[in-house]
């Protein structure tokens, strides 16, 4: 396990985050959020350093200060984090002009991992995403270009949003090797918070379609927070991507049963598990011993 607790997260106050940093809470690490909003539940206690990340004298001021002020009443100034945790981003094309959220997002991940390392940083974790396997924001209706989707499948997206998800891999992989430092890219699935269950499953499930873009697969908001514990905690690995999904499929028939009526023409390149997610997370059960603890059939249950 990584000395220190002490965990510097971007993005905090966003849709993951918000559920991902009480999970760090409860397991006793010390985490600073660092955000343009405020941590969205005060009862949390998380304090906010408000902080653009584009700017990259900010990042290595914000990676060098208190937590909350409570630091001030100890004897030393404050040293860089044990950990950092980048999930701030544009969290999807259309929210700003393509060009932006390219901008942005590529921006902030680079001065992020260079801040991050420079500063003696050697657990880091980025936040990639599902995109990047190319189908999510692809024009048309698109193919997978195999089953089951895993780390090592050739990526090659078409919208900006998931180009600049592969430019934060790159540049991790880069620096992970120039600084001998540990930086594990998250390939985050479409991400469910618990209310989410029962207002939109219903729909998943009867109109399969609709999920598509999606590989019928997804990650629970506090399962998230296990793994990024998990990476937190395992140590030596390099520069390593992991696909970060729930086990199953979101479906109600077998997976190769389901593929083979949904997708005829998408080849399936090994024996899958009965239920196994098409975004597959076998690397991580492996590799980082996850076990997820929220499946969707305990908060909803089909017809």
């Amino acid at each position: 396990m990584s000395s220190g607790n002490r965990i510097v997260f971007t993005g905090g106050s966003g849709k993951a985050g918000r559920h991902v940093i009480p999970e760090l809470l409860q397991r006793g690490y010390e985490v600073l959020n660092l955000d343009l909003i405020d941590f969205p539940d005060p009862s949390a206690n998380v304090f906010t350093l408000k902080t653009d990340l584009t700017d990259s004298g900010q990042v290595f001021n914000a990676l060098t200060t208190h937590f909350n002020f409570t630091g001030y009443e100890g004897r030393h100034v404050p040293g860089p984090p044990d950990a950092v945790i980048h999930f701030a981003a544009y969290a999807r094309n259309m929210l700003v002009p393509d060009n932006e959220c390219f901008k942005g997002n590529v921006t902030s991940t680079y001065n992020v991992i260079e801040a991050a390392c420079k500063l003696g940083v050697k657990k880091i974790i980025i936040a990639s995403s599902e995109t990047t396997y190319e189908v999510c924001f692809g024009q048309g209706d698109l193919n997978y270009s195999s089953f089951p989707l895993d780390e090592e499948t050739d990526v090659n997206p078409m919208d900006t949003y998931a180009i600049s998800k592969l430019c934060g891999e790159r540049v991790a992989r880069g620096f992970a090797r120039r600084f001998d430092a540990d930086i594990y890219a998250l390939r985050i699935g479409n991400v469910i918070e618990p209310h989410e269950y029962k207002r939109d499953f219903p729909k998943y499930i009867s109109d399969p379609k609709c999920r598509k873009r999606n590989a019928w697969s997804y990650i629970d908001a506090r399962d998230l927070g296990q793994i990024c514990a998990l990476c937190v905690e395992r140590d030596g690995l390099g520069f390593q991507v992991f696909n970060a999904t729930n086990d199953t499929i979101t479906a109600t028939f077998p997976t190769r049963q389901f593929l083979e009526n949904w997708c005829p023409d998408t080849p399936i390149t090994r024996e899958m598990e009965e239920w196994e997610a098409p975004l597959s997370n076998r690397k991580i059960r492996q590799v980082l011993g996850f076990k997820e603890k929220h499946n969707w059939r305990q908060y909803y249950s089909p017809e």
